[in-house]
């Protein structure tokens, strides 16, 4: 009997594992080894170069830029529902590793200027809740990337 419950335990702290979201910056990202080495997992979700490219037809590439915007788009309202407010526009550039299924894995990110330390915990703890509720809403044959820069607009009071 125990041993079939540490074996349960075990089982359910891999599944667990396996299965973490990691939201950080980039720098973070690299003193934990995670990235670059993360690109090996990942292609990139569309490229000049096709064989590079998750999505390749014009009708593929078009769905992924319309889904990405829309995720983009409902992150920026979830956070600002979710009082995180800025006080003039915030520009980031932001990295997102995706499971073929559509869950994200790593969300990585770099404000083009600093912010407080407890917004930027804000920020990871509210981006964190939005991907564990939210997947990325497309799937595809395979791991794949995508990154841009997005500005999180100023809150008018």
């Amino acid at each position: 009997m125990k041993s079939t419950c540490l074996l349960l335990v075990l089982v359910c702290f891999s599944v667990f594992s396996l299965s973490a979201q990691e939201v950080m910056q980039f720098e973070k990202a690299k003193e934990k080894g995670i990235y670059p080495a993360v690109e090996e997992n990942y292609k990139s979700a569309v490229h000049a170069d096709s064989t590079k490219a998750v999505f390749v037809t014009e009708a593929d590439i078009n769905k992924h830029i319309q889904t990405y915007q829309k995720f983009i788009q409902g992150l920026g309202h979830f956070l600002q529902e979710k009082g995180l407010e800025w006080e003039e526009s915030m520009h980031c550039f932001n990295r997102i590793y995706i499971n073929a299924n559509g869950t994200i894995e790593y969300f990585l990110y770099q404000f083009k200027r600093d912010i407080p330390l407890e917004k930027e915990e804000k920020f990871i703890t509210l981006v964190k809740e939005y991907i564990k509720a939210n997947k990325f809403g497309i799937t595809a044959p395979e791991n794949f990337s995508q990154c841009s820069p997005v500005v999180y607009p100023k809150v008018i009071k």
